[in-house]
């Protein structure tokens, strides 16, 4: 629980239950497009939050995913979501891609609009603006002195030495009550269950949500570029959809493994602004 706060957030509350959960991460549509496509994809993105909010998921909103700028999440959900859904069960994503006194406001604007969670986190340095500071820690550390009642979550990489990513997360210094991975799978779970030892060895009891991303395709050239932000089993997919595995199918495999492996809290990316509940359920109907 936060210094200061006197509940958990129903997020938090939700991820200390032992039991499964499976929660979503939804883009905002990126900058730049023209007015009546941008205005197109929010109305697309909202119907989607509404669905999962109303079958009781929580939603977790990007921030400048994979270096690419996107509209800002929090304006659109406070103005067009605020009065008809639980926004305690929206946890937006904020990088430190921003300036810092935006980056503060926005953790304020969040609290006043009846978000109760934030994941923060570092934000691709290769591309886009700088960071405010170096590291997400410092600006959870921050947040948290301003807002000691916001829950905030960080990050880890399954993909990273277990050791180094458990370390950070039992650090004094880490200024946060969850946290979110990098996208796994059934490919990787090797990976997440040499976390999940490590954290038990060293008695660290951070909770955590492990990414399942939602591969549409085994196209060379879409795997190539997703390659380009987060480790690919492009060989292994490359099989699975050549004989015959569906999108669908394919993801239920990493929910299932990861499960299997001891992490039963996921959250799965890339289901797309239109049908998401829809497309999320045929998955979970074959878990």
């Amino acid at each position: 629980m936060s210094e200061g706060s006197q509940t958990p957030s129903l997020l938090l509350a939700r991820l200390r239950e032992p039991t499964p959960l499976v929660t979503v991460e939804l883009r905002p549509p990126r900058s730049g497009l023209d007015p009546m496509q941008t205005m197109n994809v929010w109305i697309d993105l909202n119907h989607s939050i509404r669905r999962l909010l109303t079958d009781g998921r929580f939603v977790f909103v990007t921030d400048n995913a994979v270096g690419a700028a996107e509209e800002e999440n929090l304006a659109h959900l406070a103005a067009n979501l605020g009065e008809e859904v639980d926004l305690r069960r929206v946890v937006p994503f904020l990088t430190c891609k921003h300036t810092l006194d935006y980056c503060l406001m926005y953790a304020a604007r969040a609290g006043s609009a009846g978000i109760e969670s934030l994941t923060v986190l570092g934000g691709d340095n290769s591309v886009g603006p700088p960071r405010a500071v170096p590291h997400a820690y410092q600006l959870r550390a921050l947040i948290q002195q301003r807002m000691p009642g916001i829950v905030l979550g960080g990050w880890a990489n399954p993909h990273r030495p277990a050791a180094e990513q458990v370390g950070f997360l039992e650090a004094e210094s880490f200024k946060a009550e969850f946290f979110l991975t990098q996208v796994v799978s059934h490919h990787s779970v090797g990976n997440v269950a040499a976390l999940l030892e490590e954290m038990k060895r060293r008695e660290v009891d951070v909770p955590g949500v492990f990414g399942v991303f939602f591969y549409r395709s085994a196209k060379p050239e879409t795997l190539g570029e997703l390659g380009n932000f987060f480790p690919v089993p492009a060989e292994e997919l490359t099989r699975e959809f050549g004989a015959g595995a569906t999108p669908e199918e394919v993801c239920a495999r990493s929910i299932r493994s990861l499960r299997d492996a001891g992490a039963d809290k996921i959250y799965v990316s890339n289901l797309g602004w239109r049908g998401a509940a829809a497309r999320l359920e045929k998955i979970l109907a074959l878990v």
